[in-house]
């Protein structure tokens, strides 16, 4: 077991463990809110392109990528009520503890993506694939607000292909270089900061 992993089991279990009552209370919110599951899956590419299933309290309503793009632009229709907070203070995300205690992902680590993107990544790009993916890294502190600056372009699909996905897979092969678990710290504390801010 590698120290990143160990690291990531000694914060998650307890973490689990003190969020678990808090996500009876999403749930509710959630299901009271609109008709659905209270979480919603869906598939993303990991580690070395194999692909798993990232878990999320379910923020649109049922069957949302079937009525629309599988990019949130802006104040997209489909987001529901409660989803809008618990997007906001990027709540949605907590579920991915439990793809951290199986092992799909990581604390820190490059955001997985779903298929459609990852076969659109040149061979320098795949090499984001032999990171393990996280719930946050710090490209998803400097676009913390892509939601609006794709709600601001006149193709939304096209920049985030063109620009924002390039700009992320190079942030994060170059934070990777020199990555340390302090350094995974610091990028979890300024993660919370923006949340809260």
């Amino acid at each position: 077991m590698t120290s990143k992993r160990l690291s990531d089991l000694l914060f998650v279990i307890p973490g689990l463990l003190f969020v678990l009552p808090f996500f009876v209370l999403f749930a509710l919110w959630i299901k009271l809110d609109s008709t659905g599951p209270v979480f919603f899956r869906q598939e993303r590419i990991g580690h070395k392109g194999r692909p798993f299933s990232i878990w999320k309290f379910r923020t649109m309503i049922e069957h949302a990528e079937k009525n629309g793009s599988q990019l949130t632009i802006g104040d997209d229709p489909r987001i529901t009520r409660s989803g809008y907070w618990l997007r906001k203070f990027k709540i949605d995300e907590l579920p991915q503890l439990f793809n951290v205690l199986m092992g799909d992902m990581s604390l820190v680590g490059p955001r997985p993506e779903v298929p459609k993107y990852v076969s659109l990544y040149t061979l320098e790009q795949r090499r984001i694939l032999d990171q393990i993916p996280g719930i946050t890294d710090p490209a998803s502190i400097k676009y913390c607000d892509e939601n609006r600056l794709l709600s601001q372009s006149l193709d939304a699909e096209k920049n985030y292909r063109e620009n924002i996905m390039p700009e992320k897979i190079t942030i994060n092969l170059e934070y990777a270089v020199n990555a340390t678990l302090w350094s995974d710290t610091k990028v979890i504390l300024k993660t919370i900061a923006v949340c809260l801010r």
